[in-house]
């Protein structure tokens, strides 16, 4: 191990990456707190305060992934779309079957200048959770209960409000509804092959009603397909990334 892996290794680099995230983070909420006096004044001027101190937040995430860890993600794509790239509001499906997949959308919304105002389809929970769950609620997040029969008028209007939202976004979402496991996929042919589908080799049975919603309430978008594909094994966790500086 070279001396900079050494020093990837010692905890009171974690503990110090920690603090800076943690002490970061709750400033960054007090002072959106504070933004809430402009909602009534002028409803913009919130919106692009609060999308610039959203990106102090998972920017320091995407550093661990591409500098502190090493990770290179690489784009292959059409030449000629991809300067439009972050210049219009996209809807971006992903394949979810690795842990740090949202790492990779957060990477990607960075490099074409749209990390602040990235939008996901997220658990309701999550927005009780301080530091990323704040800043969500603070960014106007699209949340859900995972109950269609709840969601489908929460969301519709949530997304909605995005319409006229005056910073460029990608909204991330992950159409498979969960990570990729053997028995999740076993269980998702069984369905598919109940309802007389394609068997699908590398995905789950995508769950149809939230894109659908999606694509009707925002309207106007370009719509993005990403297929996460890796080089090397995935012994490797996020949790060795963090700590250990592991690259993927």
């Amino acid at each position: 191990m070279d001396l900079v892996g050494l020093l990837k290794s010692q905890f009171l680099c974690h503990l110090v990456f920690c603090y800076v995230f943690i002490a970061s983070g709750l400033i960054v909420n007090t002072i959106q707190l504070l933004t809430l006096l402009l909602w009534p004044i002028n409803k913009q001027l919130f919106r692009k305060i609060n999308c610039r101190l959203a990106y102090c937040v998972p920017s320091q995430l995407v550093l661990l992934l591409e500098w502190w860890s090493g990770t290179e993600c690489v784009i292959y794509t059409d030449p000629q779309a991809y300067p439009k790239y972050g210049k219009e509001n996209a809807i971006v499906v992903l394949n979810h079957k690795f842990e740090i997949d949202f790492l990779c959308g957060w990477s990607l919304a960075e490099r074409f200048g749209v990390l602040g105002g990235s939008k996901v389809l997220a658990k309701k929970e999550l927005a009780y959770v301080p530091i990323i769950g704040w800043m969500w609620y603070f960014t106007e997040m699209v949340f859900c209960t995972r109950k269609w029969e709840q969601d489908r008028k929460t969301v519709s209007k949530s997304l909605l409000h995005l319409r006229d939202y005056p910073e460029k976004y990608f909204f991330l979402i992950h159409c498979e509804g969960t990570r990729f496991t053997e028995k999740k996929h076993q269980i998702s042919m069984q369905v598919a092959q109940a309802k007389g589908l394609p068997s699908l080799k590398h995905h789950l049975l995508p769950r149809t009603k939230g894109f659908a919603v999606t694509v009707r309430s925002l309207r106007n978008v370009e719509i993005m397909k990403i297929q996460h594909c890796w080089e090397s094994s995935m012994e490797r966790n996020t949790t060795q990334i963090y700590t250990l500086g592991a690259s993927l």
